[in-house]
């Protein structure tokens, strides 16, 4: 793959994958109907996008670094009487849905979904006039502290509709969380929090498969790139979205997702 494709693809990841924009819809956009990384094998494909998650879950380690060791540590400690360790087992609760759909349906979905860019457009438009609709009218009153298990495994199973490409795995657990009431802020880290085991299950399941090794260690150069732009990127759009959401809300967003939707609309008629 030609270096600059890299460089993009990777700049794509590292943005859509924390704002609510589906990375996922984006990957697929630039490299099927914009020619970015066009021309890669099926195994290939696959084990770059691994590469460039693996990316995003590094960004998100070290920039909440303190935070999650925090909670891992009082998870297993102090369990659900501290307010941080309560929030490793309701992260736990909160992926157990999303794992085990995405365990069963998650091959079926990527293949009847993945070529149907109207389908994907739809999703983009609607998903980002929900995520509008979800914060006007969501009460920003509850910190993250204060949410309970009920809540979480709720905005946990709303992850089950990132697997079409254009809902977004942040877009729809975000949505989720500001109708519960879940400040902004909060509802944006407690979805960058809950991306994690979530991506690296995904990223290990992937890397169990013989063939997907075998690809990354045959490019390991055009790898290692993706995943150190990803990283970078995604670094800096978790920073940007938090103090983005401290005085902003999701119109920006929602207008994005409208215009990208309407521009694929308008590839596939002319």
């Amino acid at each position: 793959m030609h270096t600059l494709s890299v460089i993009i693809l990777g700049i794509i990841q590292g943005i859509a994958e924390f704002l609510p924009i589906s990375s996922s819809a984006h990957l697929i956009i630039f490299r099927d109907l914009f020619g970015i990384g066009a021309g890669m094998s099926k195994n290939m494909e696959l084990a770059f996008d691994v590469a460039l998650h693996l990316g995003t879950l590094l960004a998100i380690a070290v920039f909440f670094f303190n935070e999650l060791l925090s909670i891992v540590i009082k998870g297993f400690t102090k369990g659900v009487k501290d307010k941080d360790g309560k929030i490793m087992w309701y992260l736990v609760a909160a992926t157990i849905p999303a794992a085990i759909f995405g365990v069963l349906f998650e091959d079926i979905i990527e293949g009847a979904v993945r070529s149907n860019y109207i389908l994907i457009a739809l999703a983009l438009s609607i998903m980002g006039i929900i995520i509008y609709l979800a914060d006007k009218f969501g009460k920003q009153e509850k910190e993250l502290s204060k949410m309970n298990l009920k809540e979480a495994i709720i905005i946990g199973c709303s992850q089950v509709f990132a697997l079409i490409p254009g809902f977004s795995r942040s877009g729809t657990t975000i949505a989720a969380a500001r109708v519960l009431g879940i400040k902004r802020e909060d509802a944006a880290k407690f979805s960058f929090f809950l991306s994690a085991p979530v991506v690296l299950g995904a990223v290990t399941l992937q890397l169990l498969k013989k063939e997907t090794l075998t690809v990354i260690m045959n490019n390991l150069s055009t790898f290692s790139l993706g995943i150190l732009i990803s990283f970078i990127t995604g670094l800096i759009c978790i920073k940007f979205l938090l103090k983005y959401l401290h005085k902003h809300n999701f119109k920006v967003f929602m207008i994005y997702r409208i215009v990208l939707s309407i521009i694929v609309l308008l590839l596939l008629l002319f």
